[in-house]
């Protein structure tokens, strides 16, 4: 029996406010959950929409406020408590045992029993498979979750949150991130499904077409505040990014100075990367870079951003097309390669793919470098030493000793050492992944500092950033991709936050159509 009633708010949240060390992450925000709709919630990177979520899911519990759920009053002391509640959360970080089955995955900590103490895995399988087959994926149960591409993992973590009994509401975080065009349209047959039944939907998406598509209402915040709220069909496009970016945003940013670049570094042309479930992760894309130029690179998750300093890296071999280093035509086949070419990578991802925890700060700090200071088979100290010790007051990296641990380093530190490594092979080209992912304000200010040193030193950078704020206020030229495609080019005071979150938006408008 379908439970919706038009209108009807079945979740309430009421002067929310949650706090962090230097951070007020949401500012007595208000949000209504209507039953049987899909409740899109929607806003920049740091504009609190996980918090809001993490509060209503019972992972972490506000400062001030109070929930109610069906006209009643709730406090969740954890996860469980909530999915006792009802509330289930499908997280845009995937939640999952790779070393456990498909079958293990959707029912650990909810296991079914057998005389009320022997696990029931026959039971598990079946309704596993049933689960599977609702969402149009009938994958083995018995597949270890490790052997799964990323998306099909994706369907296991929705699945998962489906086999949770008395759902009323279902958080989804940007859950089309790593799913297939044709995996969304499936996607968004189960939410139709599921409104169908009563059950009401939190949907957060950067994807503007999803929002239009499949949202009933749409609340915007914004710094931590709640900016806006409306029905979808009273809406648009330039509504919502009005009200993400705010007026002040479209302060235009001036022109930059065509003398202060240098001749043309790197020419990219017709750049095409196969993507693992069929497709282009990347296809044709073309840019150029000139020396000390800073060039953006923007785009939702999963637009191809990443991909693209992969390549240029060596990391995808498979990948085709027609690459200008200062004139001369290159192949980017191994990372090795592309370090003595003149390129350095800063990943997104600085303590997994940027660091050696279990080495000191000098030691990360010259891992790609040992070239210079080798000498038949031994490392020449003294010069290590040197390299070292100047790297650490050039990028002002705050540390009693080199010698200590890089993780005994706060976030901003450890960035830097990671940007100290790539600096001391001699780069021409600076590839930067989210370079101010996970440091504070402060610690940003200085990473932003240096990297307009490296340029104004006549590096090329190439660099990409979620934040529309810090994109719009370092970049000389930003380049904006959607599903793979380059959809704007935009330089000077042609870069406006309005305009890069409309460019990113094309790509998914022309896939749809």
């Amino acid at each position: 029996m379908a439970l919706s009633n038009t209108g009807e708010v079945c979740l309430s949240a009421r002067k929310i406010t949650k706090r962090y060390p230097g951070t007020l992450a949401l500012d007595r925000v208000n949000f209504n959950v209507y039953r049987g709709k899909v409740n899109v919630l929607i806003g920049e990177n740091g504009a609190g929409k996980s918090t809001l979520m993490k509060i209503i899911a019972g992972i972490e519990r506000p400062d001030e406020g109070t929930i109610e759920l069906n006209g009643k009053e709730v406090h969740f002391d954890d996860t469980r408590h909530a999915a006792e509640m009802g509330i289930g959360i499908i997280h845009q970080e995937l939640n999952l045992f790779p070393n456990m089955t498909v079958a293990q995955n959707i029912f650990v900590a909810r296991e079914k029993l057998r005389y009320g103490m022997i696990v029931d895995d026959k039971r598990h399988m079946e309704e596993a498979r049933k689960l599977l087959e609702r969402l149009e994926h009938p994958l083995d149960p018995r597949t270890l979750v490790r052997d799964l591409r990323v998306g099909q993992q994706q369907i296991v973590e929705i699945a998962k949150t489906m086999a949770q009994p008395n759902l009323h509401v279902l958080i989804m975080d940007e859950p089309t991130s790593s799913l297939s065009t044709a995996e969304v349209e499936v996607l968004f047959r189960l939410i139709d499904e599921l409104k169908e039944q009563g059950i009401s939907i939190i949907y957060i998406s950067h994807r503007m077409e999803e929002i239009m598509r499949i949202g009933d209402y749409v609340t915007v915040l914004r710094d931590g505040r709640l900016v806006a709220e409306a029905k979808v069909k009273d809406i648009d496009i330039p509504w919502i990014v009005r009200n993400m970016v705010g007026h002040e945003a479209s302060v235009s940013k001036p022109k930059p100075e065509a003398e202060r670049f240098g001749e043309e570094l790197l020419r990219v042309e017709g750049l095409t990367l196969p993507g693992r479930s069929g497709g282009f992760a990347l296809e044709n894309i073309s840019f150029s870079l000139r020396k000390g130029e800073i060039l953006g690179i923007y785009g939702l998750l999963g637009s191809g951003r990443t991909e693209i300093l992969e390549c240029l890296m060596g990391m995808h071999p498979e990948a085709t097309a027609d690459i200008y280093l200062e004139g001369k035509e290159i192949k980017a086949r191994s990372i090795r390669e592309q370090i003595e070419r003149g390129f350095a990578h800063v990943p997104e991802d600085r303590q997994r793919e940027g660091l050696v925890q279990t080495l000191s700060v000098a030691k990360n700090i010259t891992l790609s470098s040992l070239n210079k200071y080798a000498r038949w088979f031994h490392l020449v100290q003294k010069k290590e030493e040197e390299h070292v010790r100047n790297t650490i007051e050039d990028l002002y990296i705050k540390v009693a000793d080199s010698n200590l641990p890089v993780l005994s380093l706060s976030g901003g530190n450890q960035q830097k050492v990671v940007i100290g490594k790539g600096i001391l092979t001699g780069p021409k080209v600076l590839l930067l992944d989210e370079p101010s992912r996970g440091i504070d304000v402060g610690a940003k200010a200085e990473v932003f500092e240096l990297i307009r040193r490296f340029a104004s030193q006549g590096l090329g950078i190439i660099l990409v950033a979620s934040e529309l704020k810090e994109i719009v206020s370092i970049s000389d030229r930003v380049i904006v991709l959607s599903n793979g495609r380059l959809t704007g080019e935009f330089a000077g005071e042609q870069i406006t936050e309005e305009a890069l979150v409309l460019a990113s938006a094309e790509g998914q408008r022309a896939i749809r159509v």
